[in-house]
């Protein structure tokens, strides 16, 4: 019986927007809690906006890590799925899961032990040092929460469930604003922590949503059921590090290179450091549309070869470039008409607000080449091709942005520079990935795809249209 999400023509763009939609929808969320985290400090001044900004990373740190294996096991569930083989999907699913929970495990050591020398990386002053490590102890906390939280919504997704992973994040997000205000300020009977009760506040809100998730996942009412085994299936974990490793190492990349380069943004004050976090969170809301793309591409890529389409699959992720494309540099056009509204109203020093109108302007001109990187890095490891996407991702953050950030650095050239390092490091990825999409290579890979017994599955080499 085919399963959900197969199709037996060309992928419609409404297939795509169905799978799109919903996690576009998760992800604005996402970035609207960070945006309010911002917003909560902001009164307090710059040295709170610049730990919160510090903590934020932390926790991408944390979160890309993890999101290796959840890269893995999207394309895993997904292929099974898309084969109809609903339980080696479950199987595969519950060992992410347990591998999740291990790493989330030994990367909530450090930030429970020494969240101080963790804030201390950022080269920040004291103080901010100080109010950034309390943010990063808190959030080490509810680490293993939030890794059961997201290994459930990537498998739901990966199956072309997304609408109860947006109904929990959802409420998830609206409790973590309020309960992140309340901490910051002792509102009633909560204690006033200021930046640390931040963390507090939202992970506590998150934490009791997930407790709600993984009982009614227990329970067995949703499409992808628990196996109920305590058992791990060392097969689909073999595979699932096969594939998780490389996109482990491309987000721990990203986070080393991201912490240099913020350290490298501090260095020209508090002031660009607070106006790099906000515009951040700002445009953010633009990119996180393009993983909203990225998941849709990879589900309908992995399901179309899980069901010996790799024509259709191949379809499938220049369809979701296409629409990526059009929805990210609307949403781009749109912050920047309003960019020094949307900047006053996140902070009133005039300084800041300056450079961020001037960050929100240089990486809205990187949006469509940042659009072309994930949504086709999506698409690839929804292939099962992680590998390029790392390659890629060395390139354009090393020579790309790493290197010549320093250079302008030792140069004594203004941050207006560093700021613009993006658009070489975007352009250096979207070239490599539309070149690598495009020579159907990677479609190569299903000759070695996973099947439902976990043994290697060979694919007609005349269906691979290469």
């Amino acid at each position: 019986m085919p399963a959900t999400g197969q199709t037996s023509g060309p992928v419609p763009s409404h297939s795509v927007w169905r799978l799109a939609w919903p996690t576009i929808i998760s992800n604005l969320l996402f970035a609207t809690v960070g945006f309010m985290h911002i917003k909560i400090v902001a009164g307090l001044g710059t040295s709170a906006v610049a730990a919160v900004t510090t903590g934020h990373r932390v926790f991408f740190l944390i979160q890309a890590i993890l999101m290796g294996v959840s890269v893995a096991a999207t394309a895993m569930i997904a292929r099974s799925w898309g084969a109809g083989q609903a339980k080696q999907a479950e199987h595969i699913h519950w060992t992410a899961m347990m591998l999740a929970l291990a790493l989330a495990g030994v990367l909530s050591i450090p930030m429970l032990t020494a969240p101080e020398a963790l804030a201390g990386l950022f080269g920040l002053d004291r103080q901010t040092t100080l109010s950034a490590a309390g943010f990063i102890f808190w959030l080490g906390v509810f680490n293993l929460a939030a890794a059961i939280n997201q290994m459930l919504a990537t498998g739901l997704r990966a199956t072309g469930d997304v609408i109860t992973p947006l109904w929990f994040l959802f409420f998830s997000s609206m409790l973590n604003v309020v309960f992140a205000y309340l901490v910051a300020f002792g509102i009633g009977p909560f204690p006033k922590l200021g930046v640390p009760g931040v963390a507090l506040g939202g992970s506590t809100a998150g934490f009791l949503i997930t407790v709600l998730f993984v009982v009614i996942w227990w329970r067995g009412k949703f499409n992808l059921k628990p196996t109920r085994q305590i058992s791990i299936d060392w097969g689909a974990a073999r595979q699932l590090v096969s594939i998780g490793t490389p996109a482990v190492l491309e987000q721990g990349l990203v986070q080393l290179v991201f912490l240099i380069f913020f350290s490298i943004v501090a260095r020209y004050g508090t002031d660009a450091y607070a106006a790099y976090g906000i515009g951040i969170s700002l445009v953010s809301f633009s990119i996180v549309v393009g993983f909203g793309f990225s998941i849709a591409a990879a589900t309908l890529v992995g399901q179309q070869l899980g069901a010996g389409r790799p024509d259709l699959a191949l379809a499938a992720g220049w369809r979701s470039l296409r629409l990526a494309l059009v929805a990210m540099i609307s949403l781009a056009a749109v912050q920047v008409w309003f960019a020094r509204e949307l900047a006053s109203f996140m902070v009133d020093d005039p300084e800041v607000i300056h450079l961020t109108v001037v960050f929100i302007y240089m990486l809205a001109a990187a949006l469509p080449m940042m659009a072309c990187e994930i949504t086709l890095a999506g698409a690839l490891r929804g292939a099962g091709d992680t590998r390029f996407p790392l390659k890629s991702t060395f390139c354009g953050m090393i020579f790309g942005r790493l290197l010549p950030a320093w250079l302008f650095l030792s140069l004594g050239l203004s941050v207006y520079w560093i700021f613009a390092v993006m658009l070489l490091d975007y352009s250096i990825k979207a070239t490599m990935l539309l070149r690598r999409y495009h020579s159907r290579k990677w479609l190569m890979l299903i000759n070695q795809a996973p099947a439902a017994n976990g043994t290697l599955a060979t694919i007609d080499s005349d269906k691979n249209n290469t």
